[in-house]
């Protein structure tokens, strides 16, 4: 079945089913360039900037690609972590560090990931900096993921304590921005969505 584009009264899955559509039919030119534009969106952002421990991603699914910032931020001296499912607390991420040589390892979703060492492990409130995938987004910085919860819950604390750090980023191509999205109450807002063409705070 073809989608439309999303309207206010479309669910979520069809939300997430119509953007990864969209996002999927980028080439890999086109994909290359978002993520170089996008790096130097970044580059230039004071909190990007001052952060030294920031949580990266690895590009799963037509996701716009963060590794040409990740390699900057390498040759800058930040510290870079990557999510991993954690192995004791369902739903929930560790973040582990990331470096040049280290080697990956598939979790179950097939996605690559640090392995789990005690020594190399940060707690979430100890980023300065989190930058997230997502899906679909709006101008009010909404953000929509691909529906298993894992950010909303790691740093649903963070929350509702009202904490200020980390500081989430969501990170997306400009073809997956809607006019609105619905919010559930566990919702964990970003501070602002960045995509290779501007930031909405």
């Amino acid at each position: 079945m073809m989608l439309s584009a999303p309207t206010n009264t479309q669910s979520k899955t069809d939300i997430r089913q119509y953007m990864r559509k969209q996002r999927s039919k980028l080439s890999k030119g086109e994909q290359k360039l978002a993520a170089l534009a996008l790096k130097k969106q970044l580059l230039r952002h004071p909190v990007f900037i001052r952060s030294q421990r920031i949580a990266f991603y690895l590009a799963n699914d037509n996701e716009i690609d963060p590794m040409p910032l990740l390699q900057t931020a390498w040759a800058m001296g930040k510290q870079c972590y990557l999510p991993v499912l954690h192995p004791l607390k369902s739903g929930h991420l560790l973040f582990s560090r990331y470096r040049k040589h280290d080697k990956l390892i598939k979790n179950r979703y097939g996605i690559a990931e640090p392995r789990i060492r005690r020594q190399d492990q940060l707690k979430s409130s100890a980023l300065d900096l989190v930058l997230t995938p997502l899906v679909a987004f709006d101008n009010q910085g909404n953000r929509l993921g691909m529906g298993g919860g894992y950010y909303d819950r790691t740093f649903y604390e963070r929350n509702n304590r009202r904490r200020f750090k980390p500081i989430l980023i969501g990170l997306s191509h400009e073809c997956q921005k809607v006019d609105r999205l619905a919010v559930d109450s566990w919702d964990i807002p970003v501070t602002a969505i960045m995509t290779d063409r501007q930031i909405y705070q």
